[in-house]
């Protein structure tokens, strides 16, 4: 517990000092996020907060696998860290010099075959005493390159109001670190969440929307969180009930995995390339029900608290009573998009029978104007 207490100390200090360091640099050297008609912030508000907590972590983890794991074990998770480098480069990258979609698509390909190779794959789909894809090794492999990919662009989408990203992933990583402390054999396991819980934490000193965020993690940052996120279920090395099954640890992730989802069902409906940037996200949905960005942020805390505890009970029952608590956090995840979608519909609808011109921006625009949004 010690061990524990002291790894989220010293990178939440360290992460709090690497990003100070990054903000004073970007606006020496005039490093400030673009505003557009998207976006929806002012000012100029640096945008490479992400790449001093990961550093951070990622120094962190070096440490601790060194520390912890025997020598074939550390030769083995080498590769992830190279994949968490090569992703936190590619975003940094991007924040200066946008990249096109494919290339950004094969970068994160790429990285996830780092993760793969070395063997860190889902083994379950559902139960706990079944190895469904042991036998089809090949499917693990496709299932969990998906599974990162899908998660790093997913919280790379969710990164559009001051707090969120960083705020639901410090919960998921807390999460995680619990699952591993109470069910898991891989003590490094446990330490490597509390690291990220630690990084993040150190960040979100700048990134509160109270009064205003000093400096935004970018892409460097949104798609490190979501590659590492999308790693840390694969850790846990034995076949213990900490090596989660995809459909918990999805719904541990539900919230950045749903709004994806919903966004690209939008674009293939509307006949636009999958890339295509849209004000359509659950943040913007919150912020046309005339919520402040506090709010919203309070609101998705409660809901990914729910999902955590839910996954985390969900993980002491057996089979088959597993289940139905594991899809009661599906329900709860899917029924509050639902209302939020037929209530944001219901209000776009009212604005524009009063005649109010580009309805959804102009409800975007109210009393929000120092967030911005992807």
């Amino acid at each position: 517990m010690l061990d524990i207490l002291v790894i989220f100390v010293v990178t939440a200090v360290c992460s709090g000092i690497a990003v100070g360091l990054i903000l004073i640099i970007s606006h020496r050297k005039s490093w400030y996020d673009q505003t557009n008609d998207r976006k929806v912030h002012s000012g100029h508000v640096p945008r490479l907060g992400g790449i001093g907590f990961a550093v951070v972590f990622v120094i962190g983890a070096v440490f601790i696998v060194a520390l912890t794991r025997k020598f074939d074990s550390v030769v083995r998770f080498l590769p992830c860290l190279a994949g968490i480098c090569i992703i936190a480069a590619a975003g940094a990258w991007d924040d200066f010099r946008p990249v096109k979609p494919l290339f950004k698509l094969l970068t994160q390909i790429a990285a996830a075959l780092c993760v793969v190779i070395p063997g860190y794959t889902f083994r379950r789909i559902v139960f706990f005493d079944n190895n469904y894809l042991e036998n089809i090794r090949w499917l693990s492999y496709f299932v969990t390159v998906v599974w990162i990919v899908g998660l790093t662009n997913a919280m790379n989408f969710i990164d559009g109001l001051d707090g969120l990203a960083g705020g639901i992933s410090a919960i998921i990583a807390l999460t995680f670190a619990f699952i591993f402390s109470r069910y898991g054999e891989t003590p490094s396991a446990a330490m490597l969440c509390v690291c990220l819980f630690g990084a993040i934490v150190g960040f979100l000193l700048y990134n509160v929307p109270v009064p205003q965020a000093k400096i935004f993690m970018g892409d460097g940052g949104s798609q490190f969180l979501g590659f590492t996120l999308a790693l840390l279920p694969l850790l846990e090395e034995h076949n213990t009930a900490a090596a989660l099954p995809v459909p918990y640890a999805a719904a541990l992730l539900a919230i950045p995995i749903f709004d994806t989802t919903a966004a690209v069902w939008r674009r293939v409906r509307d006949k636009k390339w999958i890339t295509t940037p849209d004000r359509g996200h659950i943040h913007h949905k919150l912020m046309n029900l005339g919520l402040s960005a506090p709010k919203i942020d309070i609101i998705m805390m409660c809901l990914q608290l729910a999902l955590s505890v839910l996954v985390y009970i969900s993980l002491k029952l057996p089979s088959y009573r597993s289940l139905l608590v594991l899809g009661l956090a599906y329900l709860l995840a899917l029924a509050f998009f639902a209302t939020l979608h037929f209530l944001n519909r219901k209000v776009l609808l009212a604005a524009g029978e009063n005649g109010l011109p580009n309805c959804a921006g102009h409800l975007n625009d109210r009393g929000n104007g120092l967030q911005r949004s992807h």
